[in-house]
């Protein structure tokens, strides 16, 4: 088998990129039901509801142990590193995004008495405990449905 018939029957691997794509739409559905306004670089964009990172990696996990079998030593690699993803998506990736929020706001106070061009820093990076729940649900519900 080539690599690109291996890459093409690699259902894991388009379980998983599946779980991102649909993280990553419902981002700009909701953007578009909350904020009333199309932004299509949600679908790119890091931080939001729901946390593709973690559908990705859950969806990675679930698949994995419907696979490989729940007692795997390759299900319990992906759920802990998984696990690690999701607490840096909702700890250290959340917390430097309202640092981000603070400086914004320090940097427009120090602004107005000075001519300055600094760009603003962004500040959707991570993302609450309800934003990686969603999306690890959503991820092992891809995974079970498409497995």
């Amino acid at each position: 088998m080539d690599f690109f018939d291996g890459i093409g029957e690699n259902r894991l691997l388009w379980v998983t990129l599946l779980a991102w794509f649909i993280a990553q739409a419902l981002k700009v559905l909701v953007t578009l039901i909350i904020d009333k306004r199309f932004n299509v670089l949600r679908f790119v964009g890091s931080g939001g509801m729901p946390s593709s990172h973690s559908s990705f990696v859950m969806s990675l996990a679930t698949g994995m142990g419907m696979i490989y079998g729940w007692e795997s030593p390759l299900f319990t690699f992906a759920l802990v590193f998984a696990f690690i993803v999701m607490y840096d998506a909702a700890g250290v990736r959340y917390a430097v995004g309202k640092q981000a929020i603070i400086l914004n706001e320090i940097m427009k106070d120090y602004q107005k008495d000075r001519k300055m061009s600094e760009a603003q820093l962004k500040e959707l990076v991570g993302h609450t405990p309800i934003e990686v729940f969603a999306g690890a649900v959503l991820g092992i519900v891809v995974a079970w449905w498409m497995i």
